[in-house]
Parts: C-alpha cells; structure tokens; sequence
C-alpha cells in the first residue's frame, strides 16, 4: 500500500500498473503522440472478426470513422467469448427485485437467453439495419434485449421507463421503430407504473410499430391487440437456440440514445459498434481496475448512457459481475443501498453526486447499520459532485479507505472523458475534482472568442481530437450533429460545460454553460451557488435558478432541503445567507431562500431545475412525465405562496 495525501487526508490506495503501457504519464503520452499504434494495442480488449485496416479515417471529418473496415459484434464481445472460454459458470449479473426477491444469471444463462430472443427478433421479421425500441424497467431482460438486438445487427434505441408517452412516441417517430420491447409494468417504490398501457398511447401517435413484446413482470391486466402484440415467455419458448453473430463493420450504429429535449427537440446520439466498444471496455479498466472477483455494481439505470456503457456493455466486455437493482435506492427504507452492499459484498460502487446528497439527507445511522467493508472503490457519475458530498461519501460509505473516482463524461461521449485512473496510477484526489484526461482525451479550456484562457480562470470546455469512443452523428440530423458540436470552435468537440484547470493542471468541471446567471452583469454559475449550500451542515440538497429582475436582469432564488435531524426555521436562512456572503462574496447571496422537504426530480435521480423554476414562477412545467414524486411540485408551490403572504405580495 502506498500513502496518496488528499485535501481530506490520507487516502491508502495500490499503486498498480497496466501491463503493457506502464503509468498514466506513459500512457498518456503515448496516445497523444503515437495514437495508430497505441489504440491498434488497445483494441485488443476485445475480439474481432476481421481485423482493421485504418485505426481512424479524419477524411470526412467531424464524421470520423475508426477501425476501419475491422468487424466486430458487441453480442459476441459480452457473452460467447466467457462461454468459450473460462466463464460459463461465472455470475454475470445478481439481480435484485425492489421487493428484495434475488436471481442470478450465469455467462451461460445470459448466452442462452441472448440466442433465445435473438432467434425470437428473426422470427418476427426483424433484421441487420431495423430499428427497434426498448422500454423497460431495470429487469434481466433488458440487458438479454439489447444483446439480443446487437446479435443480429438491429440497432436499439433504449428509452427510460420514467418518460411518458409523448417522450416515448416522439423517439419512435423519430427512429422509425418497427418494434418495441416492453413489460405490462414496473415496480417503484412499492407501486406499479403501467408501462404497457403508456406503449398503447404512444403508439398512437406513430405509424411504424408492427410489434410489441411484453414482458410479464407485474402480472396486472394489460390490453393485447391481436397480430401486434405478444408475450415475451411465448416467443422465447426454444431454450436451446443458436443464432450466429451478424459480424458488423466498427462504423455500424449499435443503438441511439435521445438525449435530453427540456431544451428543444431530443437529439439522437448514433454510437458504432467498434470504436465505442474499445472506449469503454478500456475506460472502465483504467478508471476502476476491477479484478476478475470483484463485484461491480453501477447503480444508474440502464435506460441512460451509464447504464448502457456500465452496467451492460463494458463489464460484460471484461467478464465482470453487475449487481443490478430493480427499485429506488430510498425504498423501502434509507438504508436499501447499504443493505444491498452489505447483503452482496459488493467491491466497487459507481452511483451519482444525487443519490449521495440524498442519502446524505438521512443521516450516518444507515450506513452504520451495515458492514460496507467489502468496499475498496467508490466512484461518481452525472454531474460534478460538490466537495461536502464528495467528503461525506468518502468518510461515512468508504470509512476513509477507499478512493473515489470522479468522472466526468456526456451520452455523446460515450464513456469517461476525465477521470482518475486506478490502474494507470492513482494521482493525489482532490474532493470536487474529476482530475486528468483519459489517455487519448486532449481538453482545452477556452474563452467565447476562442482563446485559450490561464490556469484558474473559467472557460468552456472542448476537446482538440477525436477518440474511440464519440458518436457516429445524430439520428437523421447530421447538419445538427456538425452546428452543434463543430462551430462553435473549428476543429474541436464542444459539450457545453464550464470548468476550471487548476495549477496542479487538474480538471474541475462547473456544469452546463447554459445554466448560468446573470445578476448585475455578472455571470455566476447555478452550481457553485449550490455547493455552497451543500457545504453547510444543516443542507442535503438544493436547486438555484434565475428569477427575472427590472433592475439586476435577474436575481437568485433557492430551494433547499434540510437534513433530516434539523428543522425548518429561519435562523437556517439567515445562517446560510451569511455563509454564501463570506464564501463567494454578496453578488452570490440569493434574493430568496426556500426550505421545502422535496425537491422535483427524474426517476433516476436527477432534481428537474427546470420544473422548479417554472413552478416558482407560476409557468407551465413542461413535460413532467419523469417526475418521480408530483408531492415535491406541491412542496414548491406551498414555499412559494408561504413566502408571498409573509411579503405581504
């Protein structure tokens, strides 16, 4: 063991070592100057069919092409290759019912039911090129469909089982899906969401579906429509199928996946089968070393990117086992996620900067109920994770003994993009920061003329060359692919975050460019507003938003959910005006503070600013189909109105 000093202490790590590429100084330079030859030995994470003839084709940039003419299946890669080989009988996943039920799924199991389906897509007339939607909740048939879609070439578009059907109707629509795979419901928080009936809807608002399979999951009644619809059990009958694997050029679209349409319309990131698979399967290798015994729990849902590149994809790829968790991380009590690791002995747990602030909400009591020593690694995903919660996490669920690898990575990405690397050679931690580039990733931080700004200084966020593991180009947009990631800085990949390159050169990243402020003439960024209310003692969590304003164009209004040990009064307002005064100065201090019990979130986790800023200010909240608890919108509007009687507004 080898002493790593962090800003919080003394963090005891292992210090090892890629076999072949040494340390991540190595590694690094080695991709930047001689990327041909280092990513040729990279790919050999996985097998191939045919080998490439160009690691990556620049001629049609930004349409870049890797692995030229190499052939590849992503189906094969996660499950015939165990089979063949030494892992037939290994778990690949421990499934866990929200109700505490458990299933196990062997290599084998999950290859058996990978041809089963896959066998049962050609029946039903779907082939190499179609297009098909899975709307699922997080249930072993999930990960079996988009396997079995990948067997046989059929690119998937996986939409969340939290959207509703205009979410739903819209990404059909939009990728014209001829099927789609769903159950009769979902379990959450001990209710069921009717999931088959939101696909009846949906479905009326298209033209293309020919198909539905369902899975019988809830067992409540759902409406069968004759020569359309059919159970999953009935055409999965033939156990011992064998469907040989569509072998896909590297440049073949694997699924698309919708992002986000709060700001206008979903845009489809296309990811191929070869260069996104080298990315991943090597990303969670570098950032996470898992050893063959590990078990690796995600614990995101499938239906986003994570859980399609980490909890499917790349640790089927290493041959890992996947704890996977059908419910809410809070149900039926705070502590699901502690019992869950202490039940399974699970060694590495990848979750958001969310989930940690809620469970932060409840206290040390329900970590403490459990044994989390099986823990070694920690790791965070979704959003920059605020130091209190970074501290928190680190001392109460890795009891000072685990590192916490923060990364930072988009849907369009396709993995992690900036993070610490455990077995490339772990650098000194710094809570709030994802630290240094993936090998292959080259960020500059830039000015909104293009300039490259100092050490400490605030920019956006953009990337000078391609890697393995970037989408194809947006479904049916390649002019929106191009204006939207390629103008802004000619020649470079633009996201859209904000960050800070600090003078040890490591990364801090700062959130959505868009989700700015301006007070005074001053642009403040909503995050670090929220950091320093979750650095307080007395916050969980909190969401600030701009609140239009004759005189200062806008002012900052926030909601803040307390822990659960303090009580609403308002010496805590005062208090935390006061803190924000002294830690960011005046121009941070929030016109309004609001102490609500719940703030709106998505089904994953995520708290919806968008619906607290439109319900504050009495505007219509959009789609809300996500939205995991409509009390929290109540919780709004009662703080709001609390807050006008007092004004005498």
């Amino acid at each position: 063991m080898t002493e790593v000093k962090t800003q919080e202490g003394v963090l005891p790590t292992k210090e090892l070592y890629h076999p072949n590429i040494g340390s991540y100084q190595q590694a690094y330079k080695e991709s930047i100057e001689k990327p041909e030859e280092f990513w040729s030995k990279q790919a050999q994470v996985l097998d191939w069919h045919r080998r490439w003839d160009k690691v990556l084709d620049e001629s049609d940039a930004p349409f870049y092409k890797w692995f030229v003419n190499g052939k590849i299946n992503a189906s094969y890669n996660a499950v015939d290759r165990h089979v063949l080989r030494n892992k037939r009988n290994k778990a690949a996943y421990i499934w866990v019912a929200e109700n505490g039920d458990e299933k196990i799924i062997t290599y084998d199991g999950l290859y058996r039911r990978v041809n089963n389906f896959a066998k049962a897509l050609l029946e039903l007339g779907i082939k190499k090129g179609d297009r098909i939607i899975i709307y699922l909740p997080m249930i072993l048939e999930a990960p079996v469909a988009m396997l079995a879609a990948a067997r046989i070439g059929a690119v998937f578009s996986f939409v969340f089982a939290g959207f509703g059907a205009g979410a739903l109707a819209e990404r059909i629509n939009d990728s014209k899906a001829t099927m789609v795979i769903t159950a009769d419901g979902a379990f959450r928080n001990g209710k069921v969401v009717k999931l088959k009936s939101i696909v009846d809807e949906a479905i009326e608002q298209t033209s293309t579906v020919r198909t539905v399979v369902v899975v019988e999951r809830t067992k409540i009644d759902v409406q069968m429509e004759e020569g359309r619809d059919i159970w999953w059990h009935i055409v999965t009958r033939d156990s011992h199928a064998y469907v040989e694997p569509e072998w896909m050029d590297s440049n073949d679209p694997l699924y698309i996946l919708y992002t986000s349409g709060t700001t206008g319309k979903p845009k489809g990131a296309v990811h191929g089968n070869g260069g996104y698979s080298v990315w991943i399967a090597n990303t969670l290798k570098w950032a996470f070393d898992p050893e063959d015994d590990d078990r690796w729990w995600c614990a995101a849902d499938i239906g986003w990117v994570t859980g399609h590149s980490y909890i499917v994809f790349a640790p089927l790829f290493l041959g890992l086992t996947s704890i996977m968790y059908e419910g809410a991380i809070t149900f039926p009590a705070p502590d699901r996620m502690w019992e869950i690791i202490d039940r399974y002995r699970v060694n590495i747990l990848y979750t958001s900067p969310t989930a940690i602030r809620t469970l932060m909400r409840y206290g040390e009591k329900y970590p403490k109920m459990h044994d989390l020593s099986s823990l070694k690694v920690l790791g965070t995903v979704g959003e920059p994770i605020n130091p209190a919660a970074w501290k928190w996490y680190y001392e109460n669920i890795g009891k000072s003994n685990c590192p916490i690898i923060d990364t930072y990575w988009q849907t369009e990405t396709g993995g992690f993009m900036i993070s610490p690397s455990l077995s490339l050679g772990l650098p000194p931690l710094k809570p709030g920061s994802a630290t240094f580039p993936m090998p292959g990733i080259d960020p500059v931080i830039l000015d909104d003329k293009g300039n490259e700004v100092p050490n400490e200084e605030k920019g956006f966020i953009a990337y000078k060359r391609p890697w393995p593991g970037m989408f194809l180009t947006l479904n049916n947009d390649p002019e929106r692919f191009k204006k939207t990631y390629f103008e802004k800085y000619k020649g470079m990949y633009y996201c859209g975050d904000y960050a800070i390159r600090d003078k040890d050169g490591y990364y801090w990243l700062l959130g959505r460019a868009d989700e700015v402020l301006n007070v005074a003439g001053h642009r403040l960024g909503t995050i670090e507003i929220e950091d320093a209310l979750i650095a307080s003692r007395e916050v969980a969590e909190s969401a600030v938003f701009g609140k239009p304003d004759p005189v200062k164009g806008e002012v900052i209004v926030a909601f803040v959910v307390l822990k659960e040990e303090f009580e609403h009064d308002r010496d805590i307002v005062t208090n935390l005006r006061k803190r924000i005064r002294e830690d960011l100065g005046p121009i941070y201090v929030p016109e309004e503070i609001h102490l609500v019990k719940l703030l709106p979130k998505t089904r994953s986790g995520k708290i919806m600013r968008r619906v607290v800023k439109a319900v504050a200010l009495k505007q219509l909240p959009g789609d809300i189909s996500t939205l995991e608890n409509s009390v929290s919108v109540d919780e709004i509007k009662a703080a709001i109105e609390s807050f006008r009687k007092e004004a005498g507004d």
